[in-house]
């Protein structure tokens, strides 16, 4: 029988060394994978659920850390609501037309600061959030301003003096037609005064109580079209072009409240102070709001100028578009190209709907707001994306 071969001494020793490696292996990658599953999960933003219950927000007093929080909200009540953050009277975020039964989200950054919160009917009382100080919002209070946007601030400031100018002018018309009892001239002045305001509603949330005193739809109003507090563009609109109707005498007094609101919104433009990052998103928020509008019938439920008003609004809207242009075009080429084609799609969506320079008249059905919807939201998303790309979130 041949002899079995002996093991030397080094050959067990080297083995022996090899199982103990292995061994402690395994040990390693036993513990890192406990140590993994004990460990707590990334984070992410800080969530809050605000359910609106009638004339009720719960909670409506809310303490969150400064940065990103997302906000989801709840209706519980019979009717489409809003809810609102406001700094003094700036809105620094909102959303509109939340369904009865449904809910929205919102993601905010918020620097530190105490803020109210509107609770679904603007005649609710108020709720209040409290925005705690972090060590990445101390650091981003101390960043220097960025030179790059003085010129692109400096023009904007002349368009919306411009605009102004132009709005003021044309309320002034409208209000001399309302008071002469001139139904058809106040008619035909109420849409194109309408349009001067869009053009520069994207500083709106900056000035958002006499947003509210022009702006406002009767639907945010406890007795709607008959609420006292129901005044300014919408409230001329029911009075001109409503069934039953039609007095424009009557609407004196609403029309000398508008050119007085008017009036004070210019001697407020001119001394706005406007943070760069507003210019695109302002023009973002103001585009996702219309979308989210449209398909539910629009802000003009009489005067049926949807095509007209969208129309003014992306005006508005391509101005703070293009003077950002040559910051995004060298920062982010590709989002440049995208806003620009996006906004031609928005122009061709409206195309079917022009009659020379102005607007058909006309009501549009569910289906033709929603494929006017669909464009102005997708130029939205992409203008969302512009103050990432610039470095300014």
């Amino acid at each position: 029988m041949p002899e079995t071969p002996k093991t030397s001494p080094a050959m067990r020793a080297a083995v022996a060394g090899s199982a103990l490696l292995v061994v402690a292996g395994l040990a390693a990658f036993w513990w890192a994978a406990g140590v993994a599953r004990k460990a707590p999960p990334k984070a992410a933003d800080h969530a809050v659920a605000v359910a609106i219950q009638g004339n009720v927000c719960e909670p409506n007093d809310i303490t969150v850390p400064a940065g990103r929080t997302t906000f989801t909200i709840v209706n519980h009540s019979q009717r489409a609501l809003e809810w609102e953050i406001l700094d003094g009277v700036r809105v620094v975020e909102e959303r509109e037309n939340i369904a009865p039964g449904f809910s929205q989200t919102m993601t905010v950054k918020l620097p530190p600061g105490d803020y109210a919160i509107t609770c679904g009917l603007l005649s609710n009382p108020r709720g209040r959030l409290r925005v705690t100080p972090t060590a990445e919002s101390d650091a981003e209070a101390a960043r220097p301003s960025q030179v790059a946007y003085v010129g692109p601030l400096a023009e904007y400031r002349v368009y919306l003096a411009l605009g102004a100018g132009d709005l003021q002018d044309a309320a002034q018309a409208l209000a001399d037609a309302v008071k002469a009892g001139d139904l058809a001239q106040a008619r035909a002045l109420y849409v194109p005064t309408h349009q001067a305001y869009k053009r520069i509603e994207p500083m709106a949330e900056l000035f958002a109580d006499l947003d509210q005193r022009l702006n406002a739809r009767a639907d945010y109003f406890e007795k709607r079209e008959a609420d006292p507090a129901f005044t300014g563009f919408h409230r001329i609109e029911y009075g001109l072009f409503a069934p039953g109707q039609g007095d424009a005498k009557a609407l004196a007094p609403v029309a000398d409240r508008l050119v007085a609101d008017v009036s004070e919104l210019k001697e407020r433009l001119r001394a706005l102070d406007i943070p760069p990052e507003r210019l695109a998103s302002a023009a973002s928020k103001l585009l996702r709001r219309t979308a989210d509008n449209l398909p539910a019938g629009g802000e003009d439920r009489w005067g049926h100028a949807e095509a007209a008003n969208l129309h003014a609004t992306l005006d508005g809207a391509k101005k703070l578009a293009d003077l950002l242009a040559p910051l995004l075009a060298k920062a982010a080429p590709a989002l440049h190209q995208t806003i620009e084609a996006r906004f031609a799609a928005c122009s061709a969506a409206l195309d079917p709907y022009r009659d020379g320079e102005g607007f058909k008249p006309a009501p549009l059905d569910q289906a033709q707001r929603q494929a006017l919807a669909e464009p102005a939201r997708a130029l939205a998303d992409a203008l969302g994306q512009v103050n990432a790309a610039l470095g300014l979130e």
